[in-house]
């Protein structure tokens, strides 16, 4: 007779705990053999790169939560060469002759995962617009009818719509901040957001009218953003997190702008006897598609007014404001480019055509796309077959992710110098001593190093909005304000997301007349 029963219980307990500490063991030793496994055969492991970047995709996850995932790995390329191994299967190459290769007209380089989270979930389905699609066939359909709308001829025709907030952006300066500092980065933005809203819908968000960011789409649109850049990183999150079909867990969304959005859809459609006051804006051109086209849906309306007011406002507002901090910050840069404006003698608004062909302006222009573009991430492809030859003879293999950092290549020094992390607009102008062909064979090595747009198919639709509003915006000021630095010490700050987003441009305005 057994006089301690309970005893046989607590055996069975502990044999019960030391198969689940034994399964537990044998568990993490099986993942950290198919890691060492993985690595050992992996034809990446020849690439140098940060430890855990090789082992995982999370390293690169939380450096991007940082702020200062661009500073990082140009940090890296310096210690380790022009290919950086930063994930399991992602390679960051910092080698200009491989632009074209990447993102040329050749459709096989499609787009990764990386993108697919810029997506928003309509009745249920995730759908996506022209930036977010990787299927090359789709993307030519999203495209096609569209692309039209964005030529450069097109967009001219939109000028007027574009003066009225550039003229509203003077009025509110000066009614405000005559003889006064003021956060000109801030009102850069309202003015940017707008610009879009006259041109998407024929009337502005009021953004300047409020004076601040009244209903937080600003601030949420950055928030978003910041999600893109990081989860881009771990695809799957999208799934758990704003593709959650239990729980929607995140992030912010864009709620705000595709309420208004959707609003303005729905007014213009009521309206069938809708004429605009002066140029079409964007909203007609594509009700005008769907009306002719029966294979464009208002969904597929309404993904093209997202796209539109998301990528069109704060690249351009970026631009502007590197064009004004690093001038300011050099003397001798911003009086040369003040006094070839105020020569220009240009009305109010400057028009494009004439700020455009002032010579110090575009090279300005060119050197801030340069030295802080609108965006400062891996623009990540995936290697077709027969895979990638580069050009000191190393092989990537077919699948493999890689990509160029537009902000790496910006200061690359095998292209544009010793001085590449320097502001010096003059690099994009014909040298004293300098020859015709070898002027020109130093812009052709500059153009064919240039990501500010993208390339090939997948070349930013806006961009000619984006020159046209840089031009004028940058012009006008000018030559409306006296404009200075209110700490000429003071450094501002950038967050590096998807766009290095830059706060803290406080300046002195007092206005010429």
């Amino acid at each position: 007779m057994d006089l301690f029963p309970s005893s046989n219980f607590h055996r069975e307990d502990d044999v019960k705990d030391n198969y689940v500490a034994m399964a537990f063991v044998l568990g993490v030793s099986a993942v950290l053999s198919w890691l060492v496994i993985s690595e050992v055969i992996s034809p990446l492991n020849e690439y140098p790169g940060p430890f855990l970047a090789k082992w995982t995709n999370w390293w690169r996850f939380a450096l991007v939560r940082t702020g200062s995932y661009h500073i990082r790995i140009k940090e890296l390329h310096d210690q380790y060469g022009p290919v950086l191994r930063i994930g399991p299967n992602l390679l960051d190459l910092d080698i200009p002759k491989l632009v074209k290769t990447l993102y040329g007209s050749d459709a096989s380089w499609q787009k990764t995962e990386f993108y697919k989270n810029n997506s928003v979930v309509i009745n249920g389905k995730t759908t996506y617009q022209l930036f977010s699609e990787i299927d090359p066939a789709s993307h030519a359909r999203m495209k096609r009818p569209i692309a039209k709308f964005f030529g450069h001829g097109m967009v001219l025709s939109k000028e007027v719509l574009m003066d009225k907030a550039i003229i509203d952006l003077c009025s509110h300066l000066e009614y405000r901040y005559h003889e006064k500092s003021c956060d000109l980065g801030e009102w850069i933005a309202f003015c940017a957001w707008d610009i879009l809203g006259n041109m998407t819908f024929s009337q502005p968000f009021g953004y300047m009218d409020k004076g601040y960011d009244f209903d937080h789409s600003l601030s949420i649109a950055d928030k978003s953003l910041d999600y893109f850049a990081a989860v881009g990183q771990i695809p799957f999150l999208d799934n758990l997190l704003d593709k959650n079909p239990i729980i929607r867990l995140g992030p912010p969304n864009l709620g705000n702008i595709t309420l208004i959005a959707t609003k303005h859809l729905t007014e213009r459609l009521a309206a069938k006897d809708f004429k605009p006051s002066g140029a079409l804006d964007y909203l007609q051109h594509f009700i005008d598609v769907n009306n002719s086209d029966p294979n464009v849906t208002e969904t597929d309306i309404l993904m093209n007014l997202l796209t539109t007011l998301i990528a069109g406002a704060d690249t351009t507002a970026i631009t502007i404001r590197t064009i004004f901090y690093y001038s300011l910050r050099n003397p001798p840069v911003y009086r040369r480019l003040e006094e070839e404006i105020l020569a220009a003698k240009l009305a109010e608004p400057a028009p494009y055509s004439l700020a455009r062909a002032l010579p110090y302006l575009e090279a300005t222009v060119r050197e801030a796309m340069r030295i802080h573009p609108s965006v400062c991430m891996l623009l990540e492809r995936y290697v077709p077959e027969p895979g990638l030859t580069l050009p000191d003879g190393n092989y990537i293999p077919p699948g493999t992710a890689v990509g160029i950092n537009p902000y790496v290549l910006g200061r690359n020094n095998d292209i544009w110098g010793p001085d590449a992390n320097e502001f010096r607009p003059e690099r994009w102008l014909r040298g004293e001593e300098e020859s015709e062909d070898a002027y020109r064979g130093r812009m052709k090595r500059f153009n064919a190093a240039d990501l500010t747009f993208g390339g090939g198919s997948r070349m930013c639709l806006g961009r000619y909005i984006a020159q046209m509003e840089v031009y004028k915006v940058v012009a006008t000021l000018v030559s409306h304000f006296e404009i200075e630095l209110a700490d000429p010490t003071s450094e501002w700050k950038v967050v590096g997301s998807w766009f290095p987003r830059q706060k803290g441009l406080k300046c002195h305005l007092k206005s010429r007349s």
